[in-house]
């Protein structure tokens, strides 16, 4: 290292707490990529730990990591018993367990139990992926993308081709095999990622609404929490044990590997790591890029989702019909509504911004030196493109969120493809009308005209007081009500049995019944002017920002690398400093991958005064009943069991029936349905929240607040076997510290 670099980092100690204002991973921040986690293994092991990295993550022996599904498109599950059984988040099932409910066989209310394997229900489209293998393809994906001059190539060529080299990295794979080329770092890194990919997924058990959503949306985000949130399904596969399409003929899955089941339970302070597929981080975003999320993204987001959700719940709450309807509809509205009000306090209380900004005066004044040259402009680029940015994405907010609330819309134009084809006579009209037919059985399966129409008619009025009628066009002569009433009350499209009627007999000549239909006109004018105007600027924006960003990561772990080496040489690190991980090294933010996220049982304390020991109890459950409120019913059974104290072998030591708990490992969505292991590597329990003060560790992780909150084993089972009484499933399990 040169003089200079070293004075340069000397001189940024001194003036400006330089080492405090760099990227830091503090002691259980992070979400690592588990090919690498050797590097993390001393700090683990100090924790307590009793593994070794190989012991989770290996691909010459069987790890951790076979017990580990992908669930469905955006969960985590795992594997607890040599027969195929897989636990994940009770929210996660929530689709299958919808699609199988009826008012006559309502499983989201009373619950689902099978009593034998015949029993268990098939769960079409839904499937779990396990991983095989992970390798870096960097070298393969970025070798060489520079032009003849040797500058870089145009953004859209460099693209091109690493989509073309990721294609050939995936091809030949075999049956049942899925690949991935991911990037990591804004696009510095690749790696290649082969999945085994089960289809026949079947429902094994799910609890009473009350208690797998006990809490609903009041308590989503929120600890203390009393939510019994998991649900059990089961992998089938064919008689070699490989990836096979439901059948009857299939059985349940023989895993490599299913994890063991701790009943010993947990003290503050006990190692704990969490082993799943966390969606998606922004830890390295510019303080532009934090100050449009804060300033923009979030509050127009929370404030259209404010309008649905009154909507949607007002009829929830007078029709049991609709609430099985539109339970898992809200449930998705809700869970970002939530989530951006947490995430938006959360930046304001760290100052985010403020940090970042202090942050990029130093990586300036290094870009400014010989020695960061490269990435000069970067900053201002940066700046300039969100400037340009922010406009065009707020139109495209006030699109997905207050046009397309209305779910009419989005469904009338799904039929431009069935009126191309009648049109031109396509040979593939027979395979479309049959696609339209299918989308309306489930479209209307769960869709109220009337919650619909108010929704219309509340986003409509809310843009137009907002002051913008961008996304909301009205035809001539015809007021917002005036509009809403021929909807409503003449489309064909927001009248279910007239529909599927039409559709029934439908022939060729009549797209022009579509064409002519006063929605269908509507979604199309709606959608022409997003997907022709608005939508194309924030692509190329965002483009450009993609672009930048990754230069700017790039100059981020060259800064990071020079000042560890800098502090190692010939500088006095200061409390504060860059990592205490010792790693050395910045975590790549989550991308949907396989992670561990490492850490404590924490308590924490969310505001003056107030002190949230770790762990509730059900006793707690008993203390929030409120049979007025349907998030607060609970069941007599559960009733009974807690009157009687009957726990079974499930109790604590000291005779609590434990419901959840919470520590310091850092996750995101995605981790729902994650396994919770202990330091032997045992389960103790199952990811599926955070908690409302910590939601933006997105995008910065704040050690004293930030919590995961997690279902104890020792609820869940006592659910199954004690509750619900399905006793077989735990039999199929590995138990210890019983």
């Amino acid at each position: 290292m040169s003089m200079n670099l070293n004075g340069f980092f000397k001189k940024m100690a001194a003036g400006s707490l330089f080492f405090g204002l760099l990227p830091v991973a503090h002691a259980d921040e992070g979400m690592w990529v588990p090919l690498f986690l050797s590097q993390n293994q001393e700090r683990m092991q100090a924790l307590g730990m009793q593994l070794t990295a190989e012991d989770i993550y290996s691909v010459n022996q069987s790890s951790l990591k076979d017990a580990v599904v992908i669930f469905g498109g955006g969960c985590t599950g795992e594997l607890v018993s040599g027969q195929g059984l897989v636990l994940t988040n009770h929210h996660c099932g929530y689709d299958a367990i919808q699609s199988h409910s009826s008012v006559e066989h309502d499983y989201l209310t009373l619950g689902f139990w099978a009593g034998d394997f015949a029993q268990e229900l098939p769960c079409p489209g839904l499937e779990v992926r396990f991983l095989k293998e992970m390798r870096d393809v960097s070298q393969q994906v970025l070798q060489g993308l520079q032009g003849p001059d040797g500058k870089p190539l145009p953004e859209a060529v460099r693209q091109d081709s690493i989509r073309a080299r990721s294609l050939r990295l995936t091809a030949g794979l075999g049956q049942g095999e899925e690949g991935r080329v991911v990037p990591f770092y804004y696009g510095n890194q690749y790696f290649l990622f082969i999945y085994e990919v089960f289809p026949d997924v079947r429902l094994v058990g799910a609890p009473p609404s009350n208690i797998g959503k006990f809490g609903g949306d009041t308590d989503n985000w929120v600890f203390p929490r009393h939510t019994g949130d998991f649900s059990v399904f089961r992998i089938y596969a064919d008689s070699l044990n490989r990836p096979a399409a439901y059948s009857p003929e299939n059985r349940p899955y023989k895993p490599k590997r299913y994890l063991k089941i701790d009943l010993g339970g947990y003290e503050e302070g006990d190692f704990t790591f969490v082993f799943g597929y966390p969606g998606r981080t922004q830890e390295y975003l510019s303080s532009y890029g934090v100050e449009q999320i804060l300033e923009q993204e979030d509050p127009m987001r929370i404030s259209a989702r404010t309008e649905r959700l009154a909507v949607i719940k007002a009829a929830m709450d007078k029709d049991s019909k609709t609430r099985i309807q539109y339970s898992a509809k809200a449930a998705g509205i809700a869970n970002g509504w939530k989530k951006w009000m947490g995430e938006v306090k959360g930046i304001q209380r760290l100052d985010v911004v403020g940090s970042k900004r202090e942050y990029e005066k130093v990586f300036g004044q290094w870009a400014s030196s010989p020695q960061g040259k490269a990435y000069a402009g970067v900053l201002p680029a940066l700046e300039k493109a969100y400037q340009g940015y922010g406009a065009y994405q707020g139109m495209a907010i006030l699109f997905q969120e207050h046009t397309l609330a209305p779910e009419a819309v989005s469904f009338a134009y799904s039929f431009r493809k069935l009126c191309q084809a009648s049109k031109t006579q396509d040979s593939a009209l027979g395979r479309i009308l049959e696609d339209c037919r299918a989308r309306a059985e489930a479209f209307y399966k769960d869709y109220d005209p009337g919650v619909d129409k108010e929704i219309f008619l509340r986003m409509a009025f809310m843009t137009e007081k907002d002051g913008t009628r961008t996304p909301v066009i009205e035809f001539p002569g015809s007021t917002l009500q005036k509009q809403a009433d021929r909807f409503y009350g003449k489309s064909i499209f927001t009248q279910p049995e007239r529909m599927l009627s039409f559709l029934e007999h439908y022939k060729p000549g009549q797209y022009k019944t579509i064409e002519r239909d006063p929605l269908y006109k509507y979604a199309v004018l709606v959608y022409g002017q997003y997907l022709n105007q608005t939508a194309p600027a924030v692509a190329r924006f965002k483009k450009e920002i993609d672009s930048l960003q990754r230069i700017y990561m790039k100059g981020q772990m060259e800064l990071k690398a020079l000042s560890e080496a800098a502090s190692r040489d010939s500088l006095s690190r200061p409390d504060q400093g860059l990592s205490n991980t010792g790693t050395g090294i910045l975590y790549p933010d989550a991308n949907f991958t396989l992670r561990v996220a490492y850490g404590q049982v924490a308590g924490f304390s969310p505001s003056d005064a107030l002190y949230c020991k770790p762990y509730t109890t059900l006793d707690g459950i008993m203390e929030k009943e409120n049979p007025d409120i349907y998030d607060y019913v609970v069941e007599e059974r559960l009733k009974d069991l807690h009157a009687r104290r009957d726990y079974g072998r499930y109790a604590n030591a000291l005779g609590e029936m434990p419901v959840a708990f919470i520590g310091t490992n850092h996750t995101t969505g995605g981790n729902s349905g994650s396994p919770v292991l202990n330091a032997e590597g045992n389960l103790i329990g199952i990811n599926f929240d955070r908690n409302w003060e910590g939601t933006m560790s997105d995008i910065r992780y704040d050690a004293e607040m930030c919590r995961n909150i997690m279902l104890d084993i020792r609820y869940c089972l006592f659910i199954i076997d004690k509750f619900a009484g399905a006793t077989r499933l735990v039999e199929e399990m590995e138990i210890v510290g019983d």
